[in-house]
């Protein structure tokens, strides 16, 4: 080994730390072949000592030879490692307040870790506060991550990044960006001859519901249709599942609900193929809220599928998850005509989503509304209805949200509240790009 490589300075320095903290002096640490003159000399970066030298020593004081001869201290390195594996199997496990706490834990000592560990750490540490809902650091730390110059384009990391950024940007209503960035994505993989891999079909996945979300119908059912013709070829059921699923929703919103309920079911069928009780989960909400779409007739059966898929959630999904499940069972209720139960789902979903998601605030909002309206609450359901359009005025216009304005819109008007239902209505309009025709005056009142 070449000794010259050290530096004696350092070496000394962390010797004589660790002497101190044991409460020992030089001459603790002599030996025949280790003189306490010579342990001085070591300690002042004076000499440079051999390998049998440093093992002796570092026995003497507790610590490892390579803490010695670098700084890094072998068995802490083990237990971060350690506690970086943790964080992943919490993660996948859903526990995802303790997934943060770990590779928190971690990163405190990020000088100790290697760039792999250390990258994986932060990796993490993104997904974790996307899953608590915590979207703002979530996309910073990704943002930062994807724009580094060692996230080679194509590799796994890379994809791991860019699917999180695409779907924290959608889910933080920014859609402008969110497509922006899986178009980018996905431009890349196809030019790297990618275009039928994991990664390919999970990030056009997200991208399918980005452009679902923001009313491009067109670009969305197109973008299905190209993955759709690739999904059957070899690959993780996850993967291919997710585009089922997503391009059910697209089916959904262009009101083809036989042919949304064909892809739902083709993609819960590739997701019985795994042990991902969590993704099984989110098809069978998804189902149930097809289902719902049937009519009244098939909402007993939606509301079975969507209780065993909220029985997962409460065990492995996020909190957002948790909310939208009590949503859609909210929904369910009142088709069943269950008005209390489904206030009941409908406040959980506003406790659990707090101030964050205000799209997912309002309609819980609106559900609670026509709960209230039910149940003969008015002046409740007009306090909900209120806050919901509040809420909805924070957004940017897409197609969802012209959807919960519709459904604000109906429920002013079916309990004699015109004006109000009036101005939802043009609220939804606006928000589907319809906007009002300026050259159309209004009649002065008493022309009229």
């Amino acid at each position: 080994m070449d000794h010259s490589k050290r530096d004696p300075g350092s070496i000394g320095q962390r010797l004589r730390q660790q002497r101190q903290k044991r409460g020992m002096n030089q001459q603790d640490l002599v030996s025949p072949d280790i003189s306490a003159s010579y342990i001085s000399l070591i300690e002042t970066g004076k000499r440079v000592p051999s390998e049998g030298v440093l093992e002796s020593l570092a026995e003497r004081v507790g610590c490892s030879v390579e803490y010695l001869r670098t700084g890094r201290d072998d068995y802490k390195v083990k237990e971060l490692e350690l506690k970086i594996a943790f964080g992943d199997m919490a993660l996948r496990g859903g526990s995802t307040g303790e997934a943060l706490e770990a590779y928190s834990e971690a990163l405190t000592a990020v000088a100790l870790l290697d760039d792999a560990a250390r990258r994986r750490a932060r990796i993490g540490q993104a997904l974790a506060l996307e899953g608590l809902g915590r979207l703002e650091p979530a996309i910073a730390l990704l943002a930062e991550l994807f724009a580094d110059r060692e996230t080679v384009a194509g590799s796994a990391e890379w994809g791991q990044i860019a699917i999180a950024l695409t779907r924290c940007y959608r889910d933080a209503g920014d859609l402008v960006l969110s497509v922006e960035i899986g178009e980018r994505a996905l431009r890349a993989l196809d030019a790297l001859g990618l275009d039928a891999t994991d990664d390919h079909w999970r990030l056009g996945s997200v991208l399918i519901d980005c452009y679902r979300l923001r009313g491009d119908l067109t670009r969305a059912h197109m973008l299905a249709d190209r993955l759709l013709a690739t999904a059957e070829q070899p690959g993780a059921p996850v993967a291919r599942g997710t585009v089922y699923w997503n391009a059910a929703l697209v089916a959904q919103a262009r009101h083809r609900t036989d042919e949304a309920l064909t892809l739902a079911e083709r993609a819960l069928m590739l997701m019985s193929e795994t042990d991902s009780a969590h993704h099984q989960a989110v098809l069978k909400k998804v189902c149930g809220e097809l289902l719902l779409d049937c009519g009244r007739e098939q909402a007993q059966q939606a509301k079975q599928l969507l209780e065993q898929a909220q029985q997962v959630m409460v065990a492995v999904g996020t909190t957002v998850e948790q909310a939208r499940g009590d949503i859609a069972l909210a929904k369910a209720l009142l088709a069943l005509g269950e008005p209390d139960r489904a206030a009941e789902h409908a406040s959980r979903a506003l406790g659990l989503l707090r101030s964050q998601r205000p799209h997912q605030g309002a309609e819980a909002r609106t559900v609670l509304a026509q709960a209230q309206f039910d149940r003969g609450q008015a002046d409740r359901a007009h306090a909900s209805l209120r806050a919901a359009e509040r809420q909805l005025e924070l957004l940017a216009p897409a197609r969802s949200n012209a959807e919960v304005w519709r459904r604000i819109a109906d429920l002013w008007h079916r309990h004699g509240q015109l004006p109000q239902a009036l101005t939802a209505y043009q609220k939804a309009l606006t928000q589907a790009g319809v906007p009002a025709d300026v050259s159309v005056r209004a009649i002065p009142p008493a022309v009229r």
